[in-house]
């Protein structure tokens, strides 16, 4: 078993405890030093006090873990980016009503809006000068999905 999974195997608990999803964990060892980053997520976006808090408890299991030697590590716990894939229902449930990029396996690529999601497929509404158009993408024909900024939303102004 890798250090990563000896590492999410150790956290996942306490962080779902918590209320929160372990989406990742990245090990990267510049020489002796190692750095951890977990990347940690939630139904909802995650403040800076839930984050602080949560590192403390991934921090406190690092620290006591046997298999982590004496080799320094520097901890960094964070949420996914806006360019983290949309790879599970919950991924695509909280971000309902966003809009998304998507690309299929075939290539062909749907920009729109998440207006439903129901397995296994979820509903688009692309709007094309003014018109909407539906889109029905189905979970197995998407290849990666990320979701889109908008910096000027019409109806959030």
């Amino acid at each position: 078993m890798s250090l990563s999974e000896k590492i999410t195997e150790l956290v996942q608990p306490a962080v779902e405890k918590a209320g929160f999803f372990l989406e990742n964990v990245h090990l990267v060892s510049p020489g002796k030093h190692r750095i951890i980053t977990c990347i940690v997520d939630g139904q909802t976006p995650l403040n800076l006090d839930q984050v602080t808090s949560v590192s403390r408890e991934i921090s406190e299991l690092l620290d006591v873990a046997d298999f982590m030697d004496d080799s320094p590590f520097t901890l960094e716990v964070t949420s996914p980016g806006v360019d983290h894939p949309l790879t599970l229902a919950r991924h695509w449930q909280k971000n309902l009503n966003r809009l998304v990029k998507v690309v299929k396996l075939d290539g062909s690529v749907v920009n729109g809006r998440i207006t439903s999601i129901e397995e296994p497929h979820v509903l688009l509404i692309e709007d094309i000068k003014g018109k909407p158009k539906e889109h029905t993408v189905q979970f197995s024909d998407i290849k990666r999905a990320t979701i889109e900024i908008e910096f000027n939303r019409k109806g959030d102004l």
